[in-house]
C-alpha cells in the first residue's frame, strides 16, 4: 500500500511540475495571437507609411477596461486591472507588450503578485 501511495505522489509532483512549466512558458507573442484572430498590422498601429506606436486608448477601441477587471476580479493576490494606484485605467503597455515578450509590472515593486501577462 505504501508503494501506491508513493507512487501517486510523485506522479502528482511530476504532472505538476510538467503543468506549471507549460502554463509559464507561454511564448505567443500578442501580435501572433491578434493575426490568428484576422487583425492586420494596420488595425493598431494606423495605415501611414511609418506605423504609428500603439497607444491604451488604441487598446481600450476593442479591450473596454470595465470588463477586463470584471473578468479578472477573482486573481489572487489582488485584481490586476483594478488596483489602488491606477483603479481600471493602467496603461496597457505596462505590463502587455505586443512585439515582445510582456511582464508583470506589479511586481517590480508587490513581489507576492506574481501573475502570468500574455
Amino acid at each position: 500500500m505504501k508503494k501506491l501511495t508513493l507512487r501517486n505522489i510523485m506522479l502528482c509532483l511530476a504532472l505538476s511540475f510538467f503543468a506549471s512549466g507549460a502554463m509559464a512558458n507561454n511564448n505567443t507573442l500578442l501580435d501572433q495571437t491578434h493575426a490568428a484572430k484576422g487583425l492586420k498590422c494596420a488595425s493598431c498601429h494606423g495605415k501611414a507609411e511609418i506605423r504609428q506606436p500603439v497607444t491604451m486608448s488604441k487598446c481600450v477601441t476593442c479591450h473596454n477596461t470595465q470588463k477586463l477587471a470584471a473578468k479578472t476580479k477573482n486573481v489572487k493576490p489582488t485584481n490586476p486591472h483594478e488596483n489602488r494606484h491606477f483603479g481600471t485605467e493602467t496603461d496597457c503597455l505596462k505590463c502587455h507588450s505586443v512585439h515582445q515578450k510582456s511582464e508583470n509590472y506589479c511586481g517590480s515593486c508587490h513581489l507576492r503578485f506574481d501573475f502570468v501577462v500574455p
